[in-house]
């Protein structure tokens, strides 16, 4: 499965730095608003050291990673649900993606022109969740107002989803997030054809400057305030510190971390949260050929892990051979996991775990 991501913000908060650090695809960077104006995409490769240990044991030939596609979306302004700057045509970009990294300025930089013309983290992301909201209203008005001329046929269905979506509706209008809403799973699909902004899980980069890279700052502090109010993440990066790291080998990118105190960078923790969001997880193949990392739901089932490698394994699934992360690199092959009874036969209802290695046995 592609997970897309769209990096989005007020003009001038670092957002396509921090695309240009993540993806190396080279979007333009300029102290103006609006510079990007179509959305740049770039595929990053999840980091997991996992999947390079079982390629060592394996002796494969590739290694490929599980990968996240990252949306380089324009700087949004307010008023932009009524067009303002290039408001609706990046308001559609955002509907494509799967979750929204809302990069949140948090530094200080006389330099570096604020839209607004002050640093305020609260404010910001009040702009940029108002212009979704008023935008989800809008949509929805005009939902409640389709629905409501074809449930005047009777049709009991169509009565149930119009008093549906106008609860919806005046939940928005309350100025509360699609994403805060709860809704039963008898009425999932109504809401998820709703395609609200304001429902994609929201992960909040807050972008610091050098010196404020491993303790973060104020400003941070209530970014991680408004995260937790709202049961959404919040992680500190550093664009400036990330885009001097981005050309550099491992062994240098691993040594300028340690002098600044960190143990990863933050594009991996952003990834990483990122998956953690989404209530993602990893599984591998192994083998000679190659060794491969495959993104799933964490709770989906084997049949539909396999599925994602290839449609006629789901169909024809008969089971998985499975062994845990650990045991395979601590017994090193799959011969020796298999004698050591720690490569198991799961059937239909194994659900997957975080790390599993997995061999698919089906019928064509």
């Amino acid at each position: 499965m592609a997970l897309r991501c769209g990096i989005v913000g007020l003009p001038n908060v670092g957002k396509s730095t921090l695309f240009n650090a993540l993806s190396s695809a080279g979007a333009e960077a300029a102290n103006y608003p609006f510079c990007t104006i179509e959305p740049n995409v770039g595929v990053v490769p999840v980091p997991d050291k996992r999947q390079h240990v079982l390629a060592g044991l394996a002796n494969s030939a590739s290694v490929i990673p599980a990968t996240i596609e990252f949306y380089d979306i324009a700087g949004l302004v307010e008023g932009a649900s009524k067009g303002e700057g290039l408001g609706n045509q990046f308001l559609s970009h955002i509907r494509e993606v799967d979750a929204i990294i809302h990069v949140v300025r948090c530094f200080d930089n006389e330099d570096v022109v604020h839209v607004s013309g002050s640093v305020d983290p609260a404010r910001d992301i009040e702009v940029i969740e108002t212009e979704l909201l008023l935008k989800d209203l809008e949509s929805l008005e005009r939902r409640v107002d389709k629905l409501g001329k074809q449930a005047k046929s009777g049709d009991k269905k169509l009565k149930d989803e119009l008093s549906f979506t106008e609860k919806v509706r005046d939940f928005i209008g309350e100025g509360k997030p699609g994403r805060l809403m709860h809704v039963d799973q008898d009425h999932r699909t109504w809401f998820d054809n709703l395609f609200l902004l304001t429902a994609k899980p929201v992960l909040y980069a807050a972008n610091v400057s050098e010196a404020d890279v491993v303790d973060g700052n104020e400003y941070t502090r209530i970014v991680a305030a408004i995260a937790a109010e709202e049961g959404a993440v919040a992680t500190i990066v550093s664009a400036e510190v990330e885009a001097q790291i981005a050309d550099l080998d491992e062994a240098d990118r691993i040594e300028f971390l340690k002098d600044l105190g960190l143990g990863q960078s933050g594009l991996d923790r952003l990834v990483q949260s990122a998956y953690t969001l989404l209530g993602l997880i990893t599984f591998f193949t192994v083998g000679p050929k190659e060794t491969r990392a495959w993104t799933i739901t964490r709770g989906m089932l084997a049949p539909q892990a396999a599925g994602q490698i290839h449609t006629d394994f789901e169909k024809g699934f008969i089971r998985a051979e499975t062994i845990k992360f650990k045991d395979y690199e601590q017994y090193r092959t799959e011969a020796a996991a298999r004698e050591a009874g720690a490569m198991r036969s799961e059937g239909k209802a194994y659900v997957v775990q975080d790390g599993d290695v997995m061999l698919f046995r089906f019928n064509v």
